[in-house]
């Protein structure tokens, strides 16, 4: 019998790490941010067509409303947006203390 670390759930967590570090990673290489604080953009115009998928299925996910959330779709992306870089940064971190 496999580990846990081979664990369907395993699995699944280390998958969605990895989309949401290229999630992360799309969006920084190509958003101008000095651009997009000034106007009101959409950010599938900044991603390559062939990156947007994954960025987008992981943002949405993230921005999805919970129940009660009244927030618009706007306002919920920026704050995925916030929790995309804490999420990829909360499993970098962790993945270095694993190793220590």
């Amino acid at each position: 019998m496999g580990s846990t670390a081979d664990s369907p759930a395993a699995l699944a967590m280390r998958i969605g790490v990895v989309a949401a570090e290229t999630a992360l990673s799309t969006l920084l290489h190509n958003v101008d941010f000095e651009a997009a604080a000034e106007e009101d953009y959409d950010l599938r115009g900044f991603i390559a067509p062939a990156d947007w998928p994954v960025f987008s299925l992981v943002l949405d996910t993230l921005a999805a409303p919970r129940p009660g959330d009244e927030r618009p779709l706007a306002e919920r992306r920026s704050q995925a947006l916030l929790d995309l870089a804490r999420l990829c940064r909360a499993a970098r971190d962790s993945s270095l203390d694993a190793v220590a």
